[in-house]
């Protein structure tokens, strides 16, 4: 009898405990089959719409500087990186010859004027005598006769015209005389612009031929501590957003491989209409222009371009990470939620498509791989969501395109959040409207 009143009494024990210990160990085990969810958290801030291209660094002109005159190059002044100022002497042909033609140049005017003055002189005897001949005649008719008088007259007309002849010639010297002058000064290689020497062709002794082709002898590049071009390569569907930009006066920034970290200040200076296609790929160039006052931008340099094109303030941002997740397993998400996952909603029927297709969306039929789709989906959209924005769609469809889904959980379920999205940053993107507040934790994958 004691046996069994020992038995019962720890069955009753036993049964006690189980009946203790259960809620504890099923909700133990509820919780353990619920995933550990990875979180991001939405923030409120400012946004900015940015643009990004490639671009190549190059002075805003090259001035290259030839010679006019042949012959050695007896002297060179300058050599790479110098700074040059309008006028300065960069290098000196041999001006021998040159010389020597000024000096004959000079001579021969001299020599000209000379003759003039002598053409002078016989005018003036031809004009003494024709005066005499007037005056004797005028005395007396047979002092002098016709015929003497004609020859009077015709010596002084001759005289004078020899005397236009031979200020002609003067002006003709003085002409060649300025020609070789000129010539000499051009043996002088001087600079005719402020800049930085680019290149230096030339070496002292190197002979010049410019009878066939003028030789480049330095490229300058001017103003390159005041301005400099980056040239930039933009694709056709942001030319639009980056003419905005242009007529907005938005900054552009940019960085090069040389200096990390640091980024570089400029504006959009204009936007060429020369398009290039290069595998059915059209591009514009963007000209944009920025100061290099310590000289650390140098030519040829790629720059890295951040176009801003838009920007808002006070908005709430979500994370990117949080927009392309959708739950795998629909066993997790809440009843009214389903109808996300079983693509109803992924049509172009909308909320009508969800009430009439097909309700049994209680088993888990879908399988991973559909799902994993559905995000690809989802993603694909996302970046497909600017350039469609300006094809000129109905602001409807446009509505329908912007809006997404995000989720969180709460009371051991996921739950969608339904939003609508405007652009995207590098990590966020901004939402026009939703039920979202600062600080709330948006599901982005599962630990």
């Amino acid at each position: 009898m004691r046996l069994w009143v020992k038995i019962l009494a720890s069955l009753g024990v036993l049964g006690l405990i189980a009946g203790v210990s259960y809620q504890p160990v099923s909700n133990y085990i509820k919780q353990r089959n619920i995933p550990n969810w990875e979180t991001a958290t939405v923030i409120r801030g400012d946004a900015k719409r940015i643009i990004t291209a490639t671009g190549k660094i190059e002075p805003v002109l090259k001035v290259s500087i030839g010679s006019f005159v042949s012959g050695p190059i007896v002297k060179i002044n300058v050599d790479f990186n110098d700074e040059v100022k309008k006028g300065d002497l960069l290098a000196v042909v041999d001006p021998l010859l040159y010389q020597a033609a000024v000096d004959r140049d000079t001579a021969s005017l001299t020599t000209r004027k000379a003759e003039v003055a002598r053409v002078q002189a016989q005018l003036q005897l031809s004009k003494n005598n024709l005066q005499r001949g007037e005056k004797l005649r005028q005395k007396n008719e047979k002092y002098l006769s016709d015929r003497e008088m004609d020859g009077l007259r015709a010596e002084f007309n001759i005289q004078e015209a020899l005397l236009k002849v031979a200020e002609a010639s003067v002006k003709q010297a003085e002409a060649q005389l300025n020609n070789s002058e000129t010539n000499l000064e051009y043996c002088n290689i001087r600079s005719p612009v402020d800049g930085v020497v680019l290149e230096r062709k030339i070496d002292p002794g190197q002979t010049l031929a410019s009878q066939f082709q003028t030789p480049v002898l330095f490229l300058l590049a001017p103003d390159l501590r005041k301005k400099l071009n980056v040239f930039a390569t933009v694709d056709e569907s942001d030319i639009g957003l980056i003419r905005q930009a242009y007529e907005k006066k938005l900054p552009v920034s940019f960085s090069v491989d040389a200096y990390q970290g640091e980024t570089f200040q400029g504006y959009i200076d204009q936007i060429r209409f020369s398009a290039t296609e290069l595998q059915s790929v059209i591009t514009y160039p963007v000209i944009v222009a920025t100061e290099n006052p310590d000289l650390k931008l140098l030519p040829s340099m790629t720059a890295q371009l951040s176009f801003e094109v838009d920007s808002v303030t006070d908005v709430i941002k979500v994370p990117n990470a949080a927009l392309r997740f959708y739950p795998e397993n629909i066993q997790l998400v809440r009843e009214q939620d389903r109808k996300l996952l079983d693509g109803s909603q992924w049509n172009r029927g909308g909320d009508q498509s969800a009430e009439n297709g097909d309700d049994d969306t209680g088993e888990d039929n879908q399988g991973s791989d559909t799902e994993e789709e559905k995000s690809s989906d989802a993603s694909e959209n996302k970046q497909t969501e600017q350039k469609e924005s300006e094809s000129g769609v109905d602001s409807s469809e446009q509505t329908k395109k912007n809006k997404r889904h995000v989720w969180v959980f709460k009371d051991n379920q996921l739950q969608a959040i339904e939003i609508e999205i405007g652009f995207a940053e590098n990590r966020f993107t901004v939402v026009t409207s939703g039920d979202l507040e600062p600080g709330m934790e948006l599901i982005v994958g599962k630990k």
